[in-house]
């Protein structure tokens, strides 16, 4: 049986609907799972393991069998530390098919068969009865089915059916509460990620200025959350307005509703500020005593900061609220959470809902085209000044009073910027209905709908009709398409001006004229644990699961970068930066493959992970726009990554100690390949012996 995936395509800058083998979907799934990540996590699984020995010895002291039921057993870990704590039998749901297949392989490694049924279905698909999946209703519930958010995987739901159809009244719940917290903040870099600010271009006539449309700025934006490593985020970017508050806390022992609510909580504003964003985490207790907690804390509300566990299946959430809004020190306030059975998201009131009758607020949903457009590192992207005078001033060397501009990228304000600097003429081809209508309205709000004329249709259909008859002179993009993953996925704009070759005048100039693919070798902090094999985890053994991510990596697509901002991930550096490719936007695409090789020499000590990859843009000759490194390394090799953009990072898939040892070999070859088909760029490693052995 095949399968339809969808994949952005270089070439065409859109997705497209691939015929993929029947195991396609498996080997993604495993690949770029958070098992591994699970798995290291310490202080999860000996916070659940703590947990389940103390539920299982509550419901033995009542002379009880212990029954447990757990879902969303994944490798199986938590029924076989129920079983390790005396539990007469678990129930072992797993929806995913060939991870429940796994779990029966390390069930029976471990000697549990004959304790734990795994169990392939949905929990909602559970029977209970003498010819059903469990012959009774279970005693102790067992759950792991939290995301960031906490609710975000349908725990609501799947709890309040556990417990209307497959669990006992009161039954014992591991972990047996949640509580969410939130703190309000005033901080311009995360209330950049959501709105569009004004901005300023220097120009011969004076300031011009970019204003935001009323729609943008009254929009409430998108409803998804934006989970963070917030531990990278440096304290200087933000002014805290109020303490941590507990938000809403869910028990798990007892009924569970996933209908919507709001709950709220008065506090007195620390300081006079801008209320604009709410920063969330949660708790998780495993005992009714709340004893035994795993905290998603962030280091300056942990109770024990130096214990701080890195984890990035959990990390934590950063909201928006609809509009900032002005407080005062020591006025009294209400934050208010809201949630349905997926999603959560904030108010600010001035007082209790509950107190003035309001109905709960509908889940707020974006009506200004642009959260739907520019995702939330591109909304810091254009919001950041410094890099819009760099194009500023790299415009302002190729720019002539008589130029014609076409501008190709998603939703670029490139086309204001050449307009205010004196272009005769300017063109953009927008090629989404969102695109065009969000740019519609941006040039509206700054009068200019008369001023730059708006394309849609692809570029490849454009005719000298949608150029009025004249040649262009100045091809203009960031690069930036909505569509990319990968650093060299924008390569699009080559493709775009290739496709357009025939309207350009003789002599015109690309901006950028080029560009240029970069490596780097790097050490992680914490980020090799997503890939790094377990082995044994508390004592079980799951070599399987370690064998089955490892075949999944082997898999054709598998094998490709992956896309990770890595201003959240830190790193060290053990070469010098290198580049790899270039790219000559001045002439088409090429017919064939562009092809190098070459050696990266390690000169740092240190464990080698992993090869990090990005793209520079080369504007002018004078002028470089980096994707990736922001400058050189330090002297210990700490690295500065652009905020705004994924990088893409090639993990070393070896299975022992990494580091290389003193006098040993100390290069990594690679061959790296631009197919011009396909848009893609592929990147081979050979690793010494000495790293053969390690990562």
């Amino acid at each position: 049986m095949k399968v339809f995936c969808g994949r952005a395509n270089p070439t065409t800058g859109s997705v497209e609907w691939l015929e993929e083998d029947e195991h396609y979907d498996y080997h993604q799934e495993i690949a770029r799972s958070s098992y591994a990540d699970m798995l290291h996590d310490k202080d999860r699984n000996m916070k659940y393991y703590q947990g389940i020995r103390a539920a299982v010895s509550r419901v033995k002291d009542k002379g009880q069998k212990a029954l447990v039921l757990d879902i969303g057993t994944g490798t199986g870990l938590l029924s076989m530390m129920a079983v390790t704590a005396g539990a007469d039998f678990c129930y072992a749901i797993e929806v995913f098919k060939p991870m429940a297949d796994a779990a029966v392989k390390i069930v029976e490694k471990n000697g549990f068969s004959d304790k734990i049924k795994i169990i392939n279905k949905h929990s909602t698909e559970v029977t209970i009865g003498p010819d059903g999946d469990m012959p009774c209703r279970a005693n102790i519930l067992i759950t792991e089915l939290f995301d960031t958010e906490l609710i975000g995987e349908g725990a609501l739901p799947s709890y309040e059916h556990a417990h209307r159809h497959l669990v006992q009244k009161n039954c014992e719940a591991v972990p047996h509460r949640a509580t969410v917290y939130a703190q309000l903040v005033e901080s311009r870099r995360m209330w950049s990620w959501n709105k569009l600010f004004p901005i300023r271009v220097q120009t011969s006539l004076g300031e011009q200025v970019i204003v935001p449309p009323l729609e943008l700025e009254r929009c409430p934006g998108a409803p998804s959350v934006y989970d963070i490593q917030l531990n990278q985020v440096s304290p200087t970017d933000f002014t805290v307005l109020s303490n941590v508050l507990p938000m809403f806390s869910v028990d798990f022992s007892k009924q569970v509703s996933s209908s919507t609510a709001s709950h709220s909580r008065q506090f007195e504003p620390l300081a006079s500020g801008q209320a604009q964003v709410v920063l969330s985490w949660w708790d998780i207790e495993m005992d009714p005593e709340g004893k035994i907690k795993c905290t998603m804390a962030p280091f300056w509300a942990h109770s024990d900061p130096e214990e701080l566990q890195w984890r990035d299946h959990w990390m934590q959430c950063v909201y928006f609220l609809p509009e900032e809004e002005p407080v005062v020190q020591g006025s009294a306030l209400c934050l208010v959470a809201h949630h349905d059975d997926y999603c959560v998201w904030y108010s600010l009131q001035r007082t209790s809902p509950e107190k003035d009758g309001r109905a709960h607020p509908a889940r707020p949903v974006c009506d200004c085209q642009a959260h739907l457009l520019w995702n939330r590192p591109r909304f810091g992207e254009i919001n950041d000044q410094n890099r819009t005078d760099q194009y500023v001033q790299a415009l302002r060397t190729v720019l002539k009073p008589d130029s014609v501009c076409l501008c190709i990228s998603d939703g670029s304000l490139l086309s204001i910027l050449a307009h205010h600097l004196g272009a005769e003429q300017v063109f953009t081809i927008e090629n989404s209905a969102a695109s065009h209508r969000l740019m519609k309205k941006i040039f509206k709000a700054n009068h200019l709908e008369d001023k730059i004329n708006i394309i849609e249709k692809r570029p490849e259909l454009l005719t000298p009709a949608d150029l009025e008859g004249k040649k262009v002179s100045l091809l203009l993009g960031e690069p930036f398409f909505t569509t990319s993953l990968l650093p060299w996925h924008n390569l699009y704009f080559w493709y775009v001006r290739t496709a357009v070759d025939r309207h350009l005048a003789p002599g015109a100039v690309v901006m950028p004229q080029a560009a240029s693919l970069h490596m780097m070798v790097v050490e992680f902090r914490d980020l090799w644990r997503i890939r790094s094999p377990c082995g044994d985890c508390e004592g079980f053994n799951v070599h399987i699961m370690d064998d089955m991510i490892k075949h999944a990596l082997d898999f054709r697509e598998s094998k490709e970068a992956e896309p990770h901002p890595l201003w959240e991930y830190p790193c060290r550096s053990r070469s010098e930066p290198q580049q790899i490719l270039t790219f000559d936007f001045r002439q088409p695409v090429p017919l064939q493959p562009v092809c190098a090789e070459g050696a990266i020499e390690l000169k740092r000590p240190g464990r080698s992970h992993g090869a990090v990859l990005w793209m520079e843009y080369h504007l002018t000759p004078d002028s470089t726009v980096s994707t990736g490194l922001l400058k050189p390394a330090e002297d210990k090799g700490y690295c500065c990554w652009n905020p705004h953009c994924k990088q893409a990072v090639y993990f070393f898939n070896t299975t022992v100690d990494p580091r290389v040892p003193p006098g040993g070999p100390q290069t990594i070859t690679y061959t790296v390949e631009f197919h011009p088909h396909t848009g893609d760029v592929t990147v081979d490693f050979t690793l010494s012996d000495a790293l053969d052995r390690g990562c």
